[in-house]
């Protein structure tokens, strides 16, 4: 198999793209440094293509190592052939290499290995062969009578004997395969109610079935959690007659041996005692990896919006934490995200101190200059929105308030990272601030939280976790390095997802910034403690300094291409000043005068980095969030009894899942957009329309104030 011939057919893909790839992979960079600065050897791959790519490349490197391993362990054995070699490097999956290797794998005690310590297996080779039309039964299995071994009967023989062919079957590769096919093709996935009267959120699935093959992928969750929580029992109806009738077909080929009925009950024995329950498992487990992969996917294509939600950038913020019992928290942040004052406040219940609150937020508003308010989505949101909307009314200037996620807020309240930023502030009023800041740089606060605990995924805790950490860590790993960090205010926790920069080593950086006041140059990188050449290759380009000593390091431009963009700026008549004033808008006409690839072949560049270069020089410093849509800002609220059918509203995508969008729009509870309304179009998946932070236009469907359900729409708008 060769592995490169592979990838170029499946990504569809020259030769020297996925060999100049995987040299870059194997020589130790990271995906986002080669997706950035190696276009002219990956021939322009995007992070998505090269992660996938990558993926890929260690699945097919996996299932090599798999092979050479099962051929040397078959080997060991004596029982290697020619033709099982072949079998076995040319399988494509590593399904097909285990059931390959299943007859030869070493088992723990099995009747099968009981009955062959008994000396049974010639016995069973008679039967499984069907050579003997005449004679005695009786005859055929007394020599292996042996009252020393077990064997005390003619019985005991055959039933030794059938044990050892239902495990002959059972690890027949071939059967196993044509078994699991027809099962995937008809079988039924069925739930069942432990006790039908126990009310729970499992209720559809108390009496439910669907085909294995097109059962959807969040439903397959939803039951796996209902069995887990024993809610449910569930099963795969298989087709278990056809089935044993296939076996029989292929291996019964004498009916006239006088054996052949018990050939004919360890087929169905095998079958039903071996083969069903180990495919049934194996099934629900492909569809188990096969859903987590899907909600994996999902929860990915959710964070990255989220995570590239624009910041608010020159604005004093207010966090507003809010909470029954224990008081609203407020936490005011100056433009620069600056904590300037704290407080608790008691609106709502069981205290209804709102005029007191009112009062104590007005001075802060105007003391601050406060410009918008962030309240958290949590409990007592909605009511704490409308005491801020009434404060706001009575205001003399104008101030806007935003609904901002809280999801894992608490978390980072009390985590090591929140301490170590706010040592001598109350855990409670961390969150606030963290709201605060959550609307200032979402990107430079979520980092600082798990990525499964930022509200956007479903069945998170249910999915392969070592998969799921991989996967949004690379999520967030490409969002981080795709906007770039201002090197001389950036957390640990911001430079930890930068390309090549350890923890340790972000530390290191953060503790050089502390002890110098602050980087000059990205050249001082070289002095971090543990921070290499090879790290510094990775890494520069992402980092930005917006006042230092030379102008392209506020820019994406690589240190290693420094010289090509003074040549091209000089050649182009501006100099070093003009990029820090932002002086080259008229480098595109310039640039008309100069073909890209007759610029390229006199600075001897590639024509991808050179347009990077010209990008970056056109925009220093620019942030790609700013192309995203921005948060909605209100100055009033509505209650669900205000909505209408037929009612037209904005809103914020604030989840997708597999059956639609959960929208806010700015009542207390979400709307869901179903995917069947979606589009007028036919809508696979609801993450091809819409994601996570998109402001929409929806239409009321219907409102269950009962249920707190809102039902919306999205076609015809």
């Amino acid at each position: 198999m060769n592995i490169i011939d592979i990838l170029c057919k499946e990504f569809s893909l020259k030769k020297t793209q996925v060999e100049n790839t995987i040299n870059l992979i194997d020589e130790g960079n990271t995906i986002p440094f080669i997706a950035r600065y190696r276009k002219e050897q990956t021939g322009q791959l995007s992070d998505i293509v090269l992660r996938d790519l990558n993926d890929r490349l260690i699945y097919l490197r996996n299932l090599e190592n798999r092979k050479e391993e099962v051929i040397r362990l078959i080997d060991e054995q004596g029982k290697l052939t020619d033709e099982l070699k072949e079998e076995i490097l040319k399988a494509e999956v590593l399904q097909r290499v285990e059931d390959l290797y299943r007859p030869y794998k070493p088992k723990k005690s099995t009747r099968a290995t009981k009955a062959k310590d008994k000396g049974l297996e010639p016995l069973a080779e008679i039967v499984f062969n069907q050579e003997v039309n005449d004679g005695s039964i009786e005859d055929l299995a007394k020599p292996f009578i042996d009252e020393e071994k077990g064997v005390n009967s003619v019985e005991d023989a055959y039933q030794g004997a059938m044990d050892i062919i239902a495990e002959k079957v059972s690890d027949d590769p071939e059967f196993r395969d044509i078994i699991r096919k027809i099962t995937f093709a008809k079988g039924i996935v069925i739930s069942k109610a432990v006790d039908k009267e126990e009310k729970s959120v499992y209720e559809m699935y108390y009496s439910y079935n669907e085909p294995v093959k097109v059962i959807a992928n969040h439903r397959i969750l939803a039951i796996n959690r209902g069995e887990k929580e024993k809610f449910v029992k569930v099963k795969i109806d298989s087709p278990d007659e056809e089935l044993i009738d296939l076996l029989k077909s292929k291996i019964i080929i004498n009916n006239k041996a006088i054996t052949t009925h018990y050939l004919n009950d360890s087929i169905e024995d095998s079958y039903k005692r071996l083969i069903s329950p180990s495919i049934e498992r194996e099934i629900r487990n492909i569809l188990t990896e096969r859903a987590e992969e899907d909600a994996i996917n999902v929860f990915g294509q959710n964070l990255e919006p989220l995570l590239m939600i624009p910041p608010i950038k020159d604005k004093v913020v207010m966090g507003f934490d809010p909470a029954y019992r224990t008081g609203c928290k407020i936490a005011v942040l100056d433009e620069t995200g600056r904590l300037l004052d704290y407080t608790t406040v008691y609106p709502t219940a069981p205290q209804n101190k709102v005029e007191e609150a009112k009062k104590e937020l007005t001075a802060l508003i105007e003391k601050y200059n406060i410009d918008i308010i962030a309240i958290g989505n949590g409990t007592a949101s909605r009511e704490s929105e409308m005491i801020v909307t009434d404060m706001i009314k009575e205001l003399d200037r104008k101030v806007y308030y935003t609904i901002v996620s809280e999801a894992g807020a608490s978390v980072y309240s009390a985590s090591k990272v929140a301490n170590e930023e706010y040592p001598d502030i109350n855990v409670s009023i961390r969150g606030a601030i963290s709201i605060a800041k959550r609307l200032q740089d979402p990107l430079a606060e979520l980092v600082k939280i798990d990525p499964k605990h930022v509200g956007v995924g479903q069945y998170q805790h249910d999915l392969n976790q070592g998969k799921l950490d991989a996967a949004l860590g690379a999520v967030v790993e490409d969002c981080v390095n795709s906007v770039g960090v201002d090197l001389n205010t950036a957390s640990v926790s911001l430079l930890s997802y930068i390309s090549g920069v350890s923890k340790s080593v972000a530390k290191n950086i953060v503790k050089y910034r502390d002890e110098n006041k602050k980087f000059s140059s990205r050249d001082e990188l070289l002095k971090v403690k543990r921070l290499g050449d090879q790290t510094f290759i990775q890494c520069a380009g992402f980092l930005r300094i917006s006042d230092g000593n030379n102008a392209l390091d506020n820019t994406s431009v690589h240190p290693e291409s420094y010289d090509v963009a003074l040549k091209l700026i000089k050649k182009l008549g501006f100099d070093g000043e003009d990029i820090r004033k932002g002086n080259l808008n008229a480098i595109d006409n310039m640039i008309e005068k100069n073909s890209i690839e007759q610029l390229a072949g006199e600075l001897e560049i590639g024509v991808p980095t050179l347009k990077d270069i010209i990008k970056e020089l056109k925009k220093p410093g620019r942030d790609p969030r700013d192309e995203m849509p921005k948060p909605i800002f209100r100055t009033d609220v509505l209650k669900m009894e205000d909505l209408k059918p037929d009612m037209v509203l904005t809103g914020t995508v604030r989840n997708v899942i597999d059956f639609g969008a959960f929208v806010d729009i700015g009542v207390k509870q979400d709307g869901l957009v179903h995917i069947s309304e979606l589009s007028n179009k036919f809508v696979k998946r609801p993450n091809d329309v819409v994601s996570v932070g998109d402001v929409v236009n929806v239409r009321i469907i219907d409102v269950d104030i009962e249920r707190g359900r809102i039902s919306l729409s999205m076609k015809d708008l």
